[in-house]
């Protein structure tokens, strides 16, 4: 098993020098070790601030960009969450300990269950795990204050809008998958309104349903 290097503080200093300034998700970082999100083999870059490899075709988000996309929603601790792609669990901690409770749906069963594992040996009970195609969010626990999707696709998908309560927020690379806009949106009486673009990054795309049809790229 590969020894760790380095520490949490080390993703907070990244997260601070990308222009994040919550305290309360650095305190997140902070006190939420990377290093059991990771696959045994990548623990040796657990604090770096980088995407690691977790398996079919998939990466962990960047942490300090996973942190710009947190802090654009605007969390105050009060929200119930969709995250839309669960990968091992470590944003979903974080969204977990800045929200009341989160909704997390990843489309890899066994993905979804390494992220379970990693949730629980954590100490993480106010998240709810599901399987299945995220493109649709989850509608039986909708509306959600705040929606984090962790996959790219041009343009929002219709059932995601229709999950965010008016006035909440939702977070999504916009684009083809490889190069995209993350773009930070408010709902409206009339749908989603941009409010402004978080960072330009690279991401997976969004396969399913509403999506990129999962057959049609690796996975």
């Amino acid at each position: 098993m590969n020894s760790v290097s380095g520490e949490p503080d080390d993703l907070v200093r990244a997260l601070v020098a990308a222009g994040v300034g919550d305290e309360r998700l650095l305190e997140a970082v902070r006190t939420t070790p990377r290093a059991r999100f990771v696959p045994p083999d990548q623990r040796t870059a657990a604090y770096r601030d980088v995407p690691v490899a977790i398996g079919q075709g998939q990466v962990t988000t960047q942490p300090s960009l996973s942190g710009m996309m947190i802090e654009g929603l605007g969390l105050d601790g009060s929200e119930h969450v969709l995250e839309v792609g669960t990968g091992l669990g470590f944003q979903t901690a974080l969204l977990a300990r800045l929200a009341a409770d989160v909704v997390s749906i990843e489309m890899r069963p066994d993905i979804a269950r390494r992220a379970r594992v990693n949730l629980v040996r954590h100490g993480v009970r106010n998240v709810e795990l599901r399987v299945g195609d995220g493109s649709g969010g989850v509608p039986d626990r909708a509306p959600y204050d705040a929606v984090l999707v962790s996959a790219a696709f041009p343009e929002v998908p219709a059932p995601l809008v229709a999950q965010v309560r008016p006035g909440g927020r939702l977070v999504q690379p916009i684009g083809p998958g490889g190069h995209e806009l993350v773009v930070c949106f408010e709902r409206t009486a009339s749908g989603l309104s941009r409010l402004r673009v978080v960072a330009s990054a690279c991401f997976v795309r969004l396969q399913g349903r509403y999506g990129f049809p999962p057959g049609e790229f690796p996975s």
